[in-house]
């Protein structure tokens, strides 16, 4: 800004001076604002954060399972989309020491769930920062809406943390939306006897004064609900699958046993979904198996399902490795949009029965038809965050699925299948992409379908 030939005395040199001051001081003269606390997500207002995008999660923790406390520290390299006076992190229950952005001190607000970090000059829109934030504690259990328990679960021999919908930021800071996926490097450091176990390809650990540390990277963009750390006493196997994809799995020791037969098979599941929805969407692929009891349900972790053993049946491998295609590569923009993630996955276990056990998606539909569970609400629109995961987002979403098929026909429908799974490979998709793609790429109108079957509110009177 300039005003002319004016203001050459000492005064206006002074203020000059401190226009110069403060510019410098705001990154060259940003002016930044606030960042939302909360995307306004429909069953989680309040989850996210608004103002950056992370790029990238580098985790170093160290855990102690005979005290249950973890010592954190993350770094978060993220882009901002305004210019950022401040920002906010989400992070339950520990206690955050400190943190910097670029290397500089920020100060730390803490209210609730909500971490506010202002740091000391504002954040240029568009401009790549690095926050690092050391925090400790004893992680918490979180309890969904609907009752079921996640976040950081305490097991006979360790812990497994479970993030879906809400519970990632149990144990580390970030932008908990399944909105802003980002790679991740995980170091874990646990005594010598348990190992950690997370997501991706591990590199090698290293033991020394009874501490065991290993860092286990994904490479690929990963929603932050599906992140997974799981320490125990594992046996830790590495294979490959004929097209030379690793597989690693984990077994509790007390299951390894009676979960080798199934196991054994993930390579072939692995080429049969491929042949059905496309090429594997990750670098490497695997299984946790968990004693009963360590979890009250199986999870999709991204390239490695979390799952107790007395779940560890063929169809909810099935359904969980289907999830990396529908779900973990392709990630709902909202929780609203839950049923791309079910509705596919549960798909994917009739499609089994139908190759394998001779029984046709046709008679799966009929009997999710007949289940009055599955009209309890449009799988589209849940009434609540306590129905995100209710049935009908599993029975009816793979209902909608089965009457596009019949639509369109088999060969049309399993094109669908591989090219959603590619049209928005890494990234996020909601139901009207879905129902938009779906119509562009057949050219049939199936408005009648999707009121009906996605959003209608009564049971037709004929399947």
């Amino acid at each position: 800004m300039t005003h002319g030939k004016r203001g050459r005395g000492p005064a206006s040199a002074s203020l000059a001076a401190l226009l110069l001051l403060s510019a410098a001081g705001c990154t060259g003269g940003v002016t930044g604002t606030p960042g939302a606390a909360g995307l306004r997500d429909p069953y989680f207002p309040r989850l996210g954060n608004g103002g950056y995008d992370v790029r990238h999660y580098a985790l170093t923790v160290a855990y102690d399972p005979a005290t249950g406390r973890l010592d954190g520290t993350a770094e978060i390299t993220a882009r901002a989309t305004q210019g950022l006076s401040s920002f906010n992190l989400d992070l339950a229950g520990l206690t955050v020491h400190g943190a910097t952005v670029d290397g500089d001190p920020a100060s730390v607000r803490r209210a609730g769930h909500e971490v506010t970090l202002r740091p000391r000059a504002d954040i240029g829109d568009g401009a790549v920062f690095r926050t690092v934030v050391r925090y400790s504690g004893a992680p918490r259990t979180i309890t969904d809406p609907d009752g079921s328990r996640e976040g950081w679960l305490r097991t006979a021999d360790g812990a497994v943390a479970l993030g879906e919908p809400t519970g990632s930021m149990a144990w580390f800071p970030g932008n908990h939306h399944p909105s802003d996926k980002a790679t991740y490097a995980v170091t874990v450091t646990v005594p010598s006897g348990v190992r950690a176990v997370s997501n991706g390809l591990p590199g090698r650990a290293v033991t020394r004064g009874g501490r065991t540390t290993a860092t286990w990277r994904t490479t690929e963009p990963m929603a932050s609900y599906l992140a997974t750390l799981a320490v125990g006493r594992f046996d830790v196997a590495t294979t490959r699958t004929p097209a030379g994809l690793p597989v690693v799995t984990a077994t509790d020791r007390t299951v390894t046993e009676e979960s080798a037969d199934l196991l054994a098979r993930l390579p072939e599941l692995l080429d049969w979904l491929a042949e059905n929805f496309g090429p594997y969407p990750f670098s490497s692929s695997g299984v946790i198996v968990e004693r009963p009891g360590d979890s009250s349900y199986a999870l999709e972790t991204q390239a490695r399902p979390v799952i107790p053993q007395d779940q560890f049946t063929t169809g909810i491998l099935v359904h969980e490795l289907a999830h990396q295609w529908y779900g973990n590569s392709v990630s709902p923009r909202s929780w609203r949009d839950m049923w791309l993630n079910e509705g596919f996955a549960q798909y994917a276990e009739w499609l089994y029965a139908e190759d394998f056990e001779d029984t046709p998606a046709q008679e799966s539909f009929e009997e999710a038809f007949a289940d009055p569970a599955n009209w309890a609400f449009p799988p589209a629109e849940p009434p609540t965050a306590a129905d995100v995961s209710g049935p009908p987002v599993y029975g009816r979403g793979a209902m909608v699925l089965h009457k596009v098929r019949q639509a369109v026909g088999d060969d049309a429908f399993f094109d669908l299948l591989r090219g959603w799974a590619a049209e928005h490979r890494h990234g996020n998709a909601s139901t009207d992409d879905f129902t938009a793609y779906v119509e562009e790429e057949t050219g049939e109108d199936l408005t009648g379908l999707w009121d009906t079957w996605l959003y209608g509110g009564e049971r037709p009177d004929a399947p």
